[in-house]
Order: structure tokens, then C-alpha cells, then sequence
């Protein structure tokens, strides 16, 4: 099943059965992206009516309309390929927002705010992944709003900024595309099934298969769902949580991130510095306790360490996703062990499925000596274990042409997207201002074995290529351990 619904949406469907809280939709088949590739970027026969039919289905099941200018049904896009490729082809959300629609949700929620913090977010990543406008304009435009109202966070912008900040927006897409933002719910969607299976074939998806021995013809799964909401206010949430400590294969504790008032992608990409799960539980009781219990289950039907998103809205939960989550070295010999121990997995499932002989040259990474003497200059999050030494570079253009000269290199950067992917391969080591231990950029750190530090609020970026750490002056190619 994994082969031709993909991992994502093969594990989607096994939640639905097991009774799991997990928003309607339907999946488009590998197959499906493997001849639209073949056939010149053509979609197969009947692929459309197919859409065309499964969207009717939800909006039969939701009673509301794709992009309803009253009462709309919005949904999110996600890629899913039979092996985890954590953030390395696309995803768009709150597709079926338009200009009549948006009032249509701030009406029907009450809740202006939300409808127009969605809206810009779509308008965002529908431009960059379909209409590939360089999604740096839409977070300068967005920084430069943030500056003039003196909100240290975009939670901290009003209903009519945010408003604001989507007339720039689709002034923005304006200008690059010579047409206006498009306002056609289903134009939107097909679009965006285009763009995911487009994205197969994109730098950071091919470099990630190529490090981990993947297939290049497998192809993606397409996954279009309802969209539930983490951005609704203070009693809504998003997170991505591990069933055991994927760094040091600890268990019996939560181990993760979340986000109050966002949306995934704030949590995996790094915008914002997340909080540790373990806080949900004061924040969201209810919610936290139903988390921590599904969990356990679906390690238990898996019978591996898991990897889990999910989202609350207005203080209900719901399962986006689970997959086995990548680990370290040590946390993988260590879990490997304790399922054993638990009665989960025998010793030769163990060996066979949970162990990695690829990995096991790094339970040897280097590790700093605890007796040295020196001072730590700045703290972060533990993101992925191991010690390194080398230049400051600030691009993964310029950690891939010195790293591959055989120069050690760190890559430091505000924060990484998957598009650095080739500059994280080359460096030594990774360190960001932004994000937490679940972001993409933390999560291929740890299954790359590269050390990485994350959330480095001491981290201040200047011009022409200077940074301060921790009030101390550093620039392009200085030594950094």
C-alpha cells in the first residue's frame, strides 16, 4: 500500500481505520505522479473528474463549498512518498481562500483575525511552490511589517495588518506574474496537485534521495485533506511529537515541540522557536492527555518509535500524520533494545527492520572534552549530537564549494529550509537562531549524523556578511566549535 498511496498517506488511512481523529480526504496515487512525469507534464486521463468527484464527496461530508464565499471548505495539499523525506518536496495550506471567501470565514468563525492570518499564509505558499515567486519577498514584506508595528512575532499583528499585509502580498504576486493572484478554488487545487508532483524532481528531493539510497523513480503520493486549524487563537495549537527521545532513544517521557496559535509549518520550518511538548500539558490539558494516549497506541500498532504531527483546534485534537521517525545513531540501538526488552519486536525484528549497520560508524562521532577548559559563548537546542569544528560559512551554496574542497565548514544561519539540504550534506555541522529539535532542518541533521544546534537566541545576523554571538563580533570564515 505504502508503494502507491505513499508513506504519508498509507498511515493516514490506517489512522482513519484504528478510529484516530484525522481530517477527511482523499490520496492521488504514485502512479499518478510517475505519468504525469512520463507523459510531458500531462495529466492522466480521468485524473480530474477523479478530483473533481472526491472534492464533492467532502463538501457533501463537510456541508460547505470549496472556497464558498458564505461558508468555505479549505484544504491543504501535502506530498507523501513511500520513504520519509522530511520536508524535502512541497506542501500548500488553506487552499480555496479568495478575495469574496476570506470575509466569508472571519464572518462564519468570528474571528477576522484567523481568516486573515490564513489567507496571507496561502497566498505565501501558493505563490512560491506553484507560481515559484521567491517566497524571501512575501518574509521581508512581512518582516518589514512586523518592524513598523513593533510585534516582536507575526501572533502579534492585528486583523487589519494582516489584512494589509495581504494587499502587499498580491501586490508582490502581481508584479512577478504580470496577472493577479487566482481567485478559482479549483484552478488553486489543480495547480497545486501539479506543483507536488513537480516537486519529485526538485534539487533538495533528489540530493535527499541520492544521501539516503532512494529510488529516484518511485514518484509522489498526493494528499488532499480538510484543513484543521492550529491558528484559531489560544486554544488552538500545532506540534510534532516523537513517541520516544529520537536523540538519545529515551522513553517514558514526552518528547517534541509545539506552537500555540500557528499553523505546521511555523513548527517544522523553524520560523519561530517552538516550546517543548512537555509545557501542552499545562496549556491544553485535554488535548495533551489524548496526545500522550495516541501515541502509545500507534507505537504499539507500529511497533516502532513514531513520528507525529498534529494539530489542535479550539482545544480539539487531531493526527495529521505518523511515520517511524528518524534517529540517531545511539537513540536507534537503544530503541531497537527496549522494544525488545517490552515484548514489541522480537531480537530478529530487531536486527532486521530497526537497525542500521549505515549508522553505526557514527555512535563514534566526536564529542567535546567535558575536562577542557573554555567557556560556552552561547546555548541553544540539542538538536543533533556530535561536535565540530570549522569556518563560518552563511549560505549552503558556499558550504557545498568549500566543503567539498575539503575545508571544514558550519553552516550558520538564521534559520534552514529543505532548499539548504546540499549545504547541511556538506558542512560539519549546523547551527540556526531559529527553530527547535522537530524542525525539518533538526530532523535530517539527526538521520544525517551531523551535529546541530537550533534556537540560538544569542545569534544576531548584521551586513555584508557579519554576525554577533552572544554580543561577540564574528564574520564569514572565522573558527567556531
Amino acid at each position: 500500500m505504502r508503494d502507491l498511496l505513499g508513506g504519508k498517506g498509507a498511515n493516514v488511512a490506517e489512522m482513519t481505520r484504528l478510529g484516530l481523529p484525522v481530517p477527511p480526504g482523499f490520496t492521488i496515487t504514485t502512479a499518478a505522479c510517475i505519468a504525469y512525469l512520463r507523459d510531458d507534464r500531462t495529466l492522466p486521463p480521468g485524473l480530474e473528474e477523479q478530483v473533481g468527484e472526491q472534492v464533492g464527496r467532502m463538501e457533501a461530508d463537510a456541508g460547505k463549498r470549496l472556497g464558498d464565499p458564505g461558508d468555505p471548505l479549505l484544504v491543504s495539499v501535502r506530498s507523501g512518498a513511500r520513504d520519509s523525506m522530511p520536508g524535502m518536496m512541497d506542501t500548500i495550506l488553506n487552499l480555496g481562500l479568495n478575495d469574496a471567501s476570506v470575509d466569508g470565514l472571519a464572518e462564519v468563525t468570528g474571528n477576522p483575525r484567523f481568516a486573515w492570518d490564513s489567507y496571507r499564509r496561502f497566498i505565501q505558499m501558493h505563490a512560491d511552490v506553484v507560481c515559484e515567486v521567491p517566497k524571501h519577498l512575501f518574509e521581508s514584506a512581512l518582516g518589514a511589517m512586523k518592524a513598523d508595528r513593533g510585534a516582536e512575532s507575526d501572533v502579534d499583528l492585528t486583523a487589519d495588518d494582516l489584512r494589509g499585509l495581504v494587499d502587499t502580498y498580491k501586490a508582490i504576486f502581481r508584479e512577478h506574474r504580470g496577472e493577479d493572484f487566482p481567485q478559482d478554488p479549483r484552478a488553486q487545487l489543480d495547480g497545486s496537485i501539479r506543483a507536488v508532483f513537480e516537486s519529485w524532481e526538485n534539487r533538495r528531493a533528489y540530493d535527499y534521495r541520492r544521501l539516503h539510497g532512494i529510488p529516484h523513480d518511485l514518484g509522489t503520493a498526493v494528499n488532499v485533506q480538510r484543513m484543521v486549524f492550529g491558528n484559531t487563537g489560544d486554544r488552538s495549537a500545532t506540534g510534532v511529537a516523537f513517541t520516544r527521545n529520537n536523540v538519545t532513544g529515551e522513553s517514558g517521557r514526552p518528547f517534541g515541540d509545539f506552537l500555540v496559535n500557528a499553523q505546521g509549518e511555523d513548527v517544522v520550518a523553524g520560523i519561530r522557536t517552538p516550546r517543548p511538548l512537555e509545557e501542552l500539558e499545562s496549556v491544553l490539558p485535554d488535548a495533551f492527555r489524548e496526545l500522550i494516549d495516541t501515541m502509545a497506541m500507534l507505537e504499539r500498532t507500529y511497533r516502532d518509535m513514531q513520528d507525529v504531527e498534529f494539530t489542535i483546534e479550539d482545544g480539539r485534537l487531531y493526527m495529521l500524520q505518523t511515520r517511524s521517525g528518524k534517529r540517531s545513531a545511539f537513540a536507534r540501538v537503544r530503541i531497537a533494545v527496549d522494544l525488545v526488552d517490552e515484548g514489541l519486536v522480537t531480537e530478529q525484528e530487531a536486527l532486521r527492520d530497526l537497525v542500521d549497520p549505515s549508522q553505526v560508524p557514527q555512535l563514534l562521532l566526536p564529542q567535546l572534552d567535558a575536562a577542557a577548559a573554555g567557556d560556552a559563548l552561547a546555548h541553544g537546542v540539542n538538536a543533533s549530537p556530535g561536535a565540530a569544528v570549522g569556518a563560518i560559512v552563511l549560505t549552503a551554496d558556499e558550504a557545498e564549494r568549500r566543503g567539498d574542497s575539503g575545508e571544514p565548514v558550519i553552516l550558520v544561519r538564521d534559520e534552514t529550509t529543505p532548499d539548504d539540504l546540499h549545504g547541511m550534506i556538506a558542512a560539519r555541522g549546523i547551527m540556526t537562531a531559529r527553530g527547535g529539535k522537530t524542525s525539518h532542518a533538526a530532523i535530517v541533521a539527526v538521520g544525517m549524523g551531523r551535529p546541530a544546534v537550533c534556537g540560538v537566541h544569542d545569534l544576531e545576523f548584521g551586513e555584508g556578511g557579519s554576525l554577533r554571538i552572544a554580543g561577540q563580533q564574528f564574520a564569514a570564515g572565522d573558527i567556531i566549535t
